[in-house]
């Protein structure tokens, strides 16, 4: 016990045991099953919030660790929506058409119910046929499954061709943000089969379900906090022991890493396919509680926002990712919904919906130049001030090894 990873990072149970409480506060005063000191509005920010952190601890894996900066990481975010969007436009709308079929003299055929599912979903684009790629939206857990393997196999595929040509630096990031360029450019025209510009909606609406909102919103509050908690420890044993240092020696120096004999693009390959499935994960918990997803979830603005996020929580270090989406996506709600009034300057009207943006771009410039260690980086200054005053040099390369002054008493 004393060797294992947790015993070495004891910040992976406080972590954990903060985000079980704020759970257990949340849902005690949630309108389902506390005191409604909570709208079900905010329960739903909440759990976005969560999932959003979840994607951040994926972009912190594969750049802070790594030293990938991908700027296409938010696709795979959106893919996952759109794999499990499908089948909750599917089978929402197969409840709608049977049930208004059911008064109907003749029992409707099969078919008959297939092509009238097909006109209301597709007919806001003029068609009524199922493209192919809703060949297993009848199905939630096939749907499931493509939630991973899509963007799984897309991350793979682009990931070997770029590594294997051994991209680097500036020219992977333009890379992966020509990808989502281009997927997202794709998902605008009608024939991609994803509705175009309208993209899917309605999605908070679970079918067959009767509860309320209310308690759906703590439900999914609940999926969100246990897959942020699951992707937090999954990401903490993936940095820890031999395989964390490779990672964080590519990071640093990948020439050397790769002189020592170490396979660089296996182990980038790894870590860009496993990151891009932890956000396609947090994507299908984030759409149903927003309620709708469209092409420009993927726009590659997204995906900067997120590099953004992870840098002003502080990069290489999770629970800095973790903290840099939950604050700046909660401030970013606080602005841009309009409860800050605006400032009247006399000569100049300041709205804060408008201004929000550069607000967060002036943030992402002083913290690189002040802070570049981020909002996590206070925990660093904490833990110097905790730690023992101890002089001289290290006796060993281990942490916590004795120091001279130490050795000499």
């Amino acid at each position: 016990m004393k060797n294992s990873f947790i015993a070495r990072n004891p910040s992976i149970l406080i972590f954990l045991a903060c985000l079980a409480v704020f759970t257990l506060v949340i849902t005690l005063m949630s309108h389902a099953y506390g005191t409604g000191g909570i709208s079900t509005s905010f329960v739903k920010t909440l759990g976005r919030t969560l999932c959003l952190c979840l994607v951040a601890i994926a972009m912190d894996l594969v750049w802070g660790y790594c030293g990938i900066l991908s700027l296409g990481h938010f696709a795979f975010f959106g893919l996952g929506g759109y794999m499990v969007g499908m089948w909750l436009m599917y089978a929402r709308t197969e409840i709608i058409v049977i049930e208004s079929l059911a008064n109907s003299p003749i029992p409707p055929t099969a078919q008959e119910v297939q092509d009238a599912i097909g006109t209301q979903i597709f007919g806001v684009v003029g068609s009524s046929e199922f493209p192919l790629i809703w060949s297993f939206a009848h199905s939630l857990t096939l749907q499931l499954l493509l939630v991973v393997l899509i963007p799984g196999v897309l991350a793979l595929v682009f990931g070997w061709l770029a590594f294997r040509s051994r991209v680097t630096g500036v020219y992977l990031s333009i890379l992966t943000q020509a990808m989502t360029l281009a997927l997202s450019l794709y998902l605008f025209q009608n024939e991609s089969g994803l509705r175009g510009n309208n993209g899917l909606s309605g999605l908070q609406n679970l079918p067959g379900v009767t509860a309320g909102q209310d308690a759906i919103s703590v439900w999914f509050l609940w999926a969100s906090a246990l897959a942020l908690g699951l992707g937090y420890l999954l990401a903490a044993w993936v940095v820890s022991g031999k395989f964390g240092s490779v990672v964080r020696g590519i990071r640093d120096d990948e020439a050397r890493v790769r002189f020592l004999g170490y396979s660089v693009e296996t182990y980038k390959l790894f870590i860009f396919t496993l990151t891009a499935i932890i956000a396609a994960v947090a994507g299908a918990l984030y759409y149903p509680q927003a309620g709708i997803i469209n092409p420009g979830e993927i726009a590659p603005i997204a995906s900067i926002y997120l590099a953004v996020w992870v840098a002003i929580g502080g990069r290489g270090r999770l629970y800095g990712a973790v903290i840099g989406a939950a604050v700046v996506s909660l401030v970013s709600t606080w602005f841009t919904g309009g409860m800050v009034p605006a400032l009247n300057l006399g000569f100049y009207r300041i709205d804060w919906v408008d201004w929000w943006l550069v607000l967060l771009g002036l943030s992402f410039v002083l913290v690189t130049l002040f802070a570049p260690k981020g909002i996590g980086g206070l925990f660093d200054l904490v833990g110097a001030r905790m730690a023992p005053n101890r002089h001289g040099a290290d006796y060993g390369p281990g942490k916590g090894s004795l120091r001279e002054k130490e050795g000499q008493e």
